[in-house]
């Protein structure tokens, strides 16, 4: 189970998640069609995520987990890290 950040809306969570079981490079648009948010939320989520370190932005509109987001999933990362 992860720490609750104060900062991160419940989609930060289902996005990291989808990585995670997927370890591929997609855009916000493939999240949309998998996740079923809108495409423009996640393009801006992931963003956020990407400024905190959690996903990578590895090409123009594609992400993926970073090693950071991986160990904040696996518990290994402290939330209060993440604060801002």
């Amino acid at each position: 189970m992860v720490e609750r950040v104060s900062w991160m809306s419940p989609v930060d969570y289902e996005i990291m998640l989808f990585f995670d079981e997927h370890p591929i490079q997609v855009s916000p648009k493939v999240l949309a069609a998998n996740i079923e948010y809108d495409r423009q939320y996640l393009s801006k989520r992931c963003g956020r995520l990407v400024e905190a370190g959690l996903l990578e932005s590895v090409d123009t509109g594609l992400y993926r987990l970073s090693e950071s987001g991986e160990a904040y999933l696996d518990g290994e990362l402290d939330g209060s890290a993440l604060e801002e």
